[in-house]
C-alpha cells in the first residue's frame, strides 16, 4: 500500500507562505512584525511552540495521513523529543524520525527507538541521513569522509538490527565493535521501524540497497527518478531484498490551478532578493551528492519554472528540500501523484506553508482522488 506522510516544521512556521516571518515558531528571533511567539510585560504568551507542532500532527492525522516526518536541523527542536509528545497525543498516526548514525551509540538508539515503539504501539519509523558534510556536518562534530559515513551507516544499521531481538550479538566492523549485546525485555521483539533511506551517491545507494525499505528522494526530472530507483532496484536484489522508492515534495493545491498559482505569485511578489543573494555568497556547500537544482535570480518570472508539470521555485520561498514541487487544483495533483506510482513509488512525503492549514487541503481534498493508493483514510474520532 502507497504510504502518505506529512512534514511538521519543527524549526518554525509561517502563518502564510507570502510572510517573511517565522510567526509559528521559534526559529530566528523576536522581530517586529513577528507577533508570535509574543512577550506581554516580559512574561511568554504562554502558548508553548509544542502546541503547535501537536494541532499539526493531530491535523494530518485527521485528515488521513499515514504518518509525518520529523525533520532535524541544527537549528531546529530534537526530533526524539517531538516524536515522544506526539506519540503520547496521537492514536494512528505514525512518526518518522529524521536521524543520522553519527548522533549516538547504536546499542542507545535501539533501546530509545524500542523505547518509542513500546510506548506508541509500534508507529516509529526512521529516515535515515547520512549527512551532506561541510558546514552543517561540522556542527555536529562529524569529520569523517564521505564515503566512510556510509560505511558507518551501514555498520550503525547492522548492530542497530543485529540486537534488536535480544542477544547476545558480537560484530566487529571498521566504526563499531561489540560483544555479547542485545536489548532486554520487554523491549526486545519490538515490530522493527521502517527505514526510509535518504542519498543519491554510489556509497549511499549501497548502502540503501542491503538495510533500505524505502529509498527516499527528494523531487527531480522524473528520468532522475527512474534511474535511482533502477539502480537502488538493482543492488537490493544482490542482498534478495526489494527497496520501495519515495518522493519527498512541496505542494500547493487549490480548488482550481487558478486559486494555487495566486498563492505562489503573492509569495513571489514578497521574496526578499537582497537578503536571498547575500545568502547565496555566503553558502558553503557540502560533498553530499543529489538534490536537483535550477538557476532562479530576481529577473526570474514564475511561469519560467515550470518543468515536467512541476514548479521549481519552492527553493526561492523558503522551503527546505528541492526546488521542485507541485502546484495547481486538487484533481492535477492528484493526477501528478498518480504519475509517480505508475513509476513505482510507494512512500510520499508532502509539505506546505502554512503547515497546519495546508495538512487539510492535501489530506482531506487531494489524497481521496489518488486512484493509486489502497491505504488512505479518514482517522474518526
Amino acid at each position: 500500500m502507497t504510504q502518505f506522510h506529512w512534514r511538521i516544521p519543527i524549526h518554525g512556521c509561517k502563518g502564510d507562505l507570502a510572510s517573511p516571518f517565522y510567526t509559528r515558531g521559534t526559529w530566528g528571533p523576536l522581530t517586529e512584525g513577528k507577533p508570535a511567539p509574543t512577550l506581554t510585560d516580559g512574561s511568554g504568551d504562554r502558548f508553548p511552540y509544542h502546541d503547535y507542532l501537536l494541532e499539526v500532527a493531530k491535523a494530518a492525522e485527521i485528515s488521513g495521513f499515514d504518518g509525518a516526518l520529523i525533520p532535524s536541523f541544527p537549528d531546529s527542536e530534537d526530533p526524539w523529543v517531538i516524536a515522544s509528545s506526539i506519540a503520547r497525543h496521537t492514536r494512528s498516526l505514525r512518526f518518522m524520525i529524521a536521524y543520522q548514525p553519527c548522533w549516538f551509540n547504536p546499542l542507545y538508539a535501539a533501546k530509545a527507538a524500542a523505547s518509542l515503539q513500546r510506548l506508541s504501539g509500534g508507529r516509529l519509523l526512521f529516515n535515515i541521513i547520512t549527512g551532506g558534510g561541510g558546514p552543517q556536518q561540522l556542527w555536529w562534530g562529524d569529520r569523517i569522509a564521505h564515503d566512510d559515513r556510509y560505511t558507518r551507516t551501514t555498520e550503525f544499521l547492522d548492530v542497530l538490527k543485529g540486537v534488536w531481538n535480544g542477544g547476545p550479538f558480537n560484530y566487529n566492523g571498521k566504526f563499531f565493535q561489540i560483544e555479547e549485546a542485545g536489548l532486554p525485555e520487554p523491549l526486545a521483539g519490538q515490530v522493527f521501524p521502517e527505514l526510509y533511506f535518504v542519498g543519491s551517491s554510489n556509497a549511499a545507494l549501497a548502502a540503501q540497497g542491503k538495510h533500505a525499505d524505502y529509498d527516499l528522494t527528494h523531487l527531480e526530472p522524473r528520468e532522475n527518478l527512474r534511474n535511482k530507483f533502477n539502480r537502488v532496484k538493482e543492488l537490493a536484489s544482490r542482498d534478495g531484498r526489494t527497496v520501495k522508492p519515495a518522493v519527498r515534495f512541496n505542494i500547493i493545491a487549490r480548488p482550481t490551478p487558478e486559486e494555487a498559482w495566486e498563492v505562489v505569485r503573492r509569495a513571489w511578489a514578497q521574496v526578499d532578493w537582497d537578503a536571498r543573494e547575500r545568502n547565496q555568497r555566503s553558502q558553503r556547500l557540502g560533498d553530499g551528492v543529489g538534490s536537483w537544482r535550477t538557476e532562479v535570480t530576481r529577473s526570474t518570472r514564475v511561469e519560467e519554472l515550470v518543468f515536467e508539470g512541476l514548479w521549481a521555485g519552492f527553493g526561492t520561498l523558503g522551503s527546505q528540500g528541492s526546488p521542485l514541487g507541485f502546484v495547481g487544483s486538487y484533481e492535477q495533483a492528484a493526477e501528478t501523484i498518480d504519475g509517480f506510482i505508475r513509476m513505482g513509488v510507494q512512500g510520499f512525503i508532502l509539505s506546505s506553508t502554512p503547515a497546519l492549514e495546508e495538512a487539510f487541503h492535501v489530506g482531506e481534498e487531494v489524497l481521496p482522488l489518488v486512484r493509486g493508493s489502497t491505504s488512505f483514510k479518514i482517522a474518526t474520532r
